[in-house]
């Protein structure tokens, strides 16, 4: 069965479109929808088989995949991580929600598919209002990873159409909420004690420190 395509305007999500994804990650499906970065796909947090799917869509191992997840807030990080030091919570409140994705110290909340050996997860909270009003309504974080696209020139797709008609028989819902970046979040690493930039992408971490 073909996914559906719903459209979605980030200035004012219709509740009932909202509600239409919610219902769907609800019942343990898979989605794609907009971030303030690249597209993403997700699903809940908490359902095994959805997560295992989008290793087999992305054609990598569970255990090798380091998965991120969007909160919807940062009181919202707290339910999932370890304290997280002062300076690491100045650099998040300043950064978010924003480009980036922080990887914390995991605490027994997280789900072990989720985070790596180490005990570690990324948490991202995006500035963009599908992702995060989907985590609300759904009352739990959803799995981030990114799509990427096979084009030599581009890195990721951006435009939710051709998502669409890539993705169709794959997944259950793609989100269009227009045409995505195809710069991925930068990715910064808090599990050390330091505050160290392990990917740069759009997010510019020295203007937060």
């Amino acid at each position: 069965m073909s996914a559906e395509l719903i459209k979605i305007y980030p200035e004012n999500p219709n509740p009932r479109q909202v509600n239409q994804v919610v219902d769907v990650l609800r019942k343990g499906g898979v989605i794609i929808y907009p971030t303030d970065t690249i597209y993403g796909i997700g699903c809940d947090i908490y359902n095994q088989k959805a997560i295992e799917r989008i290793c087999l869509i992305k054609g990598v191992k569970p255990q090798k995949q380091n998965f991120s997840f969007i909160c919807y807030d940062l009181s919202n990080i707290a339910e999932y991580t370890r304290a997280l030091s002062t300076p690491v919570f100045k650099v998040m409140k300043k950064a978010l929600p924003g480009p980036f994705t922080f990887i914390l110290d995991a605490n027994n909340n997280v789900p072990k598919l989720l985070h790596s050996k180490k005990k570690t997860v990324g948490i991202r909270i995006p500035d963009h209002s599908i992702p995060r009003i989907l985590v609300k309504e759904l009352g739990q974080p959803i799995v981030t990873t990114s799509i990427r696209d096979e084009d030599d020139v581009l890195e990721y797709s951006t435009d939710p159409e051709l998502i669409y008609e890539k993705y169709r028989d794959l997944v259950d819902v793609v989100i269009d909420g227009g045409y995505g970046n195809n710069i991925a979040s930068t990715v910064v690493d808090c599990t050390g004690g330091d505050i160290e930039v392990v990917r740069q992408g759009q997010g510019d971490l020295e203007e937060m420190l």
